[in-house]
């Protein structure tokens, strides 16, 4: 493999002009898709195999234009203090806004009185319209938007308040300027590792080429392939992060190529031939557990997985090719004049270690207390996660600020807070003798079990088949109670199929979280062992061991579950959460957990590979065990460092999003990178390998026959340079025999 990317890396150096050109190219192609595609129309959510979509899916079946799927929204009044709203004139007030809703537009399907609909609170102080459309909430106009949010202006300014929730104003998430803070860190950083701007802004130009391609990408297929908004959100997150990583690995190898005296296109060749080889297999590990979030078998998830596992392969592609070809731009101002001089000194025999130098030597001295400190440090961060809490977030976790959240607040106050959740149980009949009966059963057995506030009458479809029953429970939707009253209805309708043929099924908004949850828990372990055994047999193949892959997959387990800890400790129980823009605590997001395991895999095994790589090379070569512990931090250490920083920059930069999903993705990840690149990768990892000595790159003879030699550190590559192989004969005969 790294003679064949040495050889691309000399073409793409040479050609760099056609290079370039095809890249332009393609950023223009996707942009032009992008804005003349049409505007994605939904983005459904389905969990196959659940209660909860079985249930949904009759609802479509036996309620033929029910609107089972689209946008819902409740315009919530109070009114004045030592006022109520069925005084007179409030009454008055909110009929005509009833009235002003069904003429309002031509998507709504029904619109609720809440006089005759039983929606006013005991007190007389809050009243609710429910509102239904005929279409999802990405397909409402901005008409029929502007005329919600318009119906409580008139009455607004009679003294009454009037807030609006549901998800019909739900739009694109804002993520603000905290992301455009996160590439400017990362631009500093690049200044500072490099010391020159060229170097420093070609990372940051190729990812944003990637990251450009990627995302128009998305937006053009959105329509097509029902993407939602956080699929891009997501590619956008973690190819700008990759992309300026895998940039940073190849530069930084091409400048300490021609600090050797090597030319410059040899320089790019060797760079890419190396460096590359790294990148290649971090880009695998990233896109295989990308992909395999796909195990799941929830449909959003996996096209997200999809989405954002062909951004990364895109960053993978451009640093392979666009990024060389740019050196070659580039010209010698890629390197400056301290990095000149930096190189000089390194040449000389007096020069003074680096700091990574001096670091790994330190870890040599003290293995044992590395190992512990940074084992229990993480432990004792984990400790957390024990008290996990899984749900979906709903309004109550929407800023305070936010018309939505004030609506949630208010139906709390004046009805409880299980009217932000409502159950809806549906009963098949088709199968009963007596479906009245059953049906009457069901709604005794739900108002006998404890945690329920109320429980409406049965609603018929016309064929008398179905009926639908509305549970409003006493907590809140995200509530461990509310959980318990799903289970036991669901358990009641078991006793009442058995005795009558009627099928209870429990659906709505906070029964679908809840099934989502089991089905996330329910994936993780077969994920788990899919995503860590196949990256465990690419990193067999790569370092030749069978001890380096084992360290690192338990290394990065104890850095996911420490984050896992840290995302309970702020999200859930609020400490610092006023830091990090935590306005309400609760559970933490479902996919969270499977969510942090597919993505922080990935990305811990880039400097994974690229840290040892670097040491499995120098011992290759003859070094001892400890000096090409020495030897890979002296070459590495500084560039995973930055990279570490950089990606911690971009995901912290999503910390500032208005979406709690967006927002708390942003912090896991980045804490994650953290504990992974700077407790795991820096400390553990030399720890561990000094401990190991020759044992670390043991495999068994047979092993080693029956796996294929890559050869990620170039011995090969080394061989064939020093016959006068791939650099002799030149680029596109010798790219194409390969």
């Amino acid at each position: 493999m790294a003679t064949f990317l040495y050889k691309l890396g000399r073409l793409a150096f040479r050609r760099r002009r056609y290079v370039a050109l095809i890249w332009v190219a393609l950023l223009a192609l996707a942009g032009f898709g992008a804005t003349s595609a049409a505007t994605a129309t939904s983005s459904s959510f389905s969990i196959p195999g659940t209660e909860a979509q079985r249930a949904f899916d009759l609802l479509e079946e036996r309620f033929p234009g029910g609107s089972a799927d689209g946008a819902t929204a409740r315009v919530v009044f109070k009114a004045p203090e030592n006022e109520k709203v069925t005084t007179a004139a409030n009454k008055a007030e909110i009929q005509g806004i009833v009235g002003e809703l069904k003429s309002g537009s031509e998507q709504i399907a029904s619109v609720a009185d809440p006089y005759t609909a039983n929606a006013v609170s005991k007190d007389g102080s809050t009243a609710y319209i429910s509102v239904s459309y005929k279409v999802s909430s990405m397909e409402l106009t901005d008409g029929t938007r502007e005329a919600l949010e318009d119906a409580g202006h008139d009455a607004q300014s009679s003294g009454m308040q009037v807030e609006i929730g549901g998800d019909a104003l739900q739009v694109m998430p804002e993520t603000g300027a905290t992301e455009i803070i996160g590439v400017a860190i990362a631009a500093v950083v690049l200044v500072i590792t490099f010391g020159s701007l060229i170097a420093a802004g070609l990372p940051l130009l190729t990812a944003l080429i990637g990251v450009g391609i990627g995302v128009s990408s998305i937006t053009a297929l959105a329509n097509v392939l029902d993407l939602g908004s956080t699929t891009s959100t997501l590619a956008m997150m973690i190819g700008l992060a990759v992309g300026i990583d895998y940039a940073l690995f190849i530069v930084s190898r091409y400048r300490a190529e021609l600090a050797e005296g090597r030319e410059r296109e040899e320089a790019a060749g060797r760079a890419v031939g190396t460096a590359g080889s790294a990148v290649v297999f971090a880009g695998l590990t990233v896109v295989i557990a990308l992909v395999g979030l796909a195990v799941v078998n929830i449909p959003m998830l996996s096209k997200m997985g999809f989405a954002a596992a062909g951004t990364v392969a895109i960053a993978v592609l451009i640093a392979l090719t666009l990024v060389p070809a740019m050196l070659g731009f580039a010209g010698k101002r890629v390197v400056g004049r301290r990095a000149r001089k930096a190189a000089e000194a390194e040449n000389k025999p007096e020069a003074k270690p680096n700091m990574g130098t001096r670091w790994a030597r330190f870890v040599l001295r003290r293995p044992v207390w590395v190992l512990l400190a940074g084992v229990i440090g993480l432990g004792a961060i984990a400790v957390p996660a024990a008290s996990l809490e899984m749900g979906l977030p709903d309004d109550g976790a929407q800023p305070k600020s936010t018309t939505q959240r004030q609506a949630y607040d208010m139906l709390s106050d004046g009805f409880g807070p299980g009217f932000n959740g409502p159950l809806m149980v549906v009963v098949d009949t088709r199968n009963s003798s007596d479906g009245k009966a059953a049906v009457n059963r069901v709604s005794d057995e739900i108002e006998g079990s404890g945690g329920v506030a109320a429980v409406t009458p049965a609603t018929f479809n016309k064929a008398g088949d179905t009926a639908t029953i509305t549970v409003i429970p006493k907590d809140r939707p995200s509530s461990v109670e509310t959980e318990n009253v799903v289970h036991a209805i669901r358990d009641a309708g078991e006793t009442v199929k058995s005795d009558t043929g009627a099928e209870v099924l429990v659906t709505g908004a906070t029964a679908m979280n809840i099934d989502f949850s089991q089905k996330m828990n329910d994936a993780l372990l077969p994920y788990l062992a899919l995503v860590v055994g196949l990256a465990f047999l690419l990193l067999m193949v790569v370092f030749r061991s069978v001890l380096v892959p084992l360290k690192a997959a338990l290394g990065f387990l104890l850095s996911v579950v420490a984050a896992l800890g840290a995302v309970v400790a702020v999200f859930q129980w609020g400490w610092l959460g006023s830091l990090f823009g935590v306005e309400q605590t609760g559970p933490i997001m479902s996919m969270m957990p499977i969510f942090m395991v597919g993505v922080v895999f990935g990305l811990a095994m880039d400097y994974e590979v690229f840290l040892v790589t670097r040491m499995r090379e120098a011992y290759v070569h003859g070094e001892s065990p400890g000096q090409a512990i020495v030897t890979g931090f002296k070459h590495g250490a500084r560039v995973v460092t930055a990279a570490a920083v950089i990606m911690m920059a971009v995901f912290a930069g999503f910390i500032g999003s208005s979406e709690q999903m967006i927002k708390m993705i942003g912090f896991s990840l980045a804490i994650a990178v953290f504990f992974d690149a700077f407790v795991v990768r820096m400390a553990i990892v030399p720890a561990v390998l000094a401990l190991l000595g020759k044992r670390a790159w043991w495999l068994p003879r047979w092993l080693d026959r029956a796996l294929p030699n890559v050869d990620v550190e170039g011995e090969g590559l080394r061989k064939d340079l020093s016959d006068g192989g791939p650099a002799e004969g030149g680029g596109e005969r010798e790219l194409v025999r390969v």
